[in-house]
């Protein structure tokens, strides 16, 4: 006997759902593992291929790097909430200026 069209959607959507179902079952298990082994082998975002501009941006604040140049690369003194830096060096930033113009005090920007 030969199924319609009709009949064969609905199989795929019923299979659809049974396979997001089973995905949702098994994700738990392997998020346990991989927090298991990330605390097993002390790995970091960077290592598991995660170091996106943020994580750089963190990595690049906490300690300072030479550039590709072999000069010294400071460290960035002011940051704000959005994520923009600025290491004190050369003219102010929009970002800072316009902080500024609102009222808003460098001290408020200052990396601790």
């Amino acid at each position: 006997m030969s199924q319609t069209y009709t009949q064969i959607q609905k199989q795929i959507a019923t299979l659809a759902r049974e396979a997001e179902e089973l995905k949702r079952r098994e994700v738990g298990g392997v998020v346990a593992k991989i927090k298991q082994a990330i605390a097993v082998y002390g790995l970091t975002a960077s290592d598991l291929g995660l170091g996106g501009k943020r994580v750089q941006k963190a990595r690049a604040a906490k300690s300072p790097k030479k550039s590709g140049n072999g000069k010294y690369k400071p460290s960035i003194k002011y940051r704000d909430s959005a994520g923009n830096t600025w290491v004190g060096r050369g003219p102010r930033p929009q970002w800072l200026r316009d902080a500024l113009a609102a009222g808003k005090r460098l001290e408020d920007f200052a990396v601790r």
